[in-house]
């Protein structure tokens, strides 16, 4: 069994109560509330290279503090366009 088919088998599990007629196990409040919280996770672990990386360049040369700023806070931009799709 592939990792893609494993994964598509699991969302299915996750979503779904079995049969594929069956209401969604997951309403739609939880389901935004898990797409937030993921979209959170994904922008954390993005920032965290990315913080390493720019304090770093920081350190060697202080011109770099504003690009390593817009590289760290471009990651979350994925929350708030998380945050605009649950709330539109």
């Amino acid at each position: 069994m592939t990792m893609e088919l494993a994964l598509a088998e699991l969302a299915s599990n996750v979503l779904q109560n079995g049969e594929i007629n069956e209401a969604p196990f997951l309403e739609g409040d939880a389901a935004a509330a898990l797409a937030v919280g993921l979209a959170a996770i994904a922008a954390g672990y993005a920032e965290r290279g990315i913080g390493a990386a720019a304090i770093g360049a920081i350190a060697e040369d202080d011109d770099l503090f504003v690009p390593g700023l817009i590289m760290t806070v471009l990651p979350e931009t994925i929350v708030i366009l998380a945050l605009v799709v649950v709330f539109v």
